[in-house]
């Protein structure tokens, strides 16, 4: 299992996990859901207190990849499977993201 926080303008706002099957959970922490003036991260993942499940990493997130020769340069610098698109967005995208939204890993 593999777990991520997700921040929005560099405030938590939920948390993302990989299982051991590979598939993924996606959930807004109970302060985002409570305070009215948080947005939802994204459109396709609208502030919910359920879960989110997906069988693959979720659209908006595997969005946030790097594509084409940036991936290869970075899956090859960084060490990573370019197969591993979890792996790759706990890697590259706690810093410097297009949008407003950061991810960083929470270590086991």
């Amino acid at each position: 299992m593999r777990k991520a926080k997700v921040f929005y303008k560099e405030e938590e706002a939920g948390e993302i996990i990989q299982d051991d099957h590979g598939s993924f959970t996606f959930s807004y922490n109970s302060l985002w859901m409570i305070d009215k003036d948080k947005p939802a991260i994204s459109l396709t993942l609208p502030k919910s207190s359920q879960p989110y499940h997906s069988k693959f990493l979720f659209p908006f997130f595997f969005n946030m990849l790097p594509e084409g020769s940036n991936k290869q340069v970075a899956c090859r610098q960084l060490r990573i499977d370019p197969d591993d698109a979890f792996g790759l967005l706990i890697a590259t995208a706690r810093n410097d993201t297009i949008g407003a939204v950061t991810i960083k890993k929470i270590n086991l």
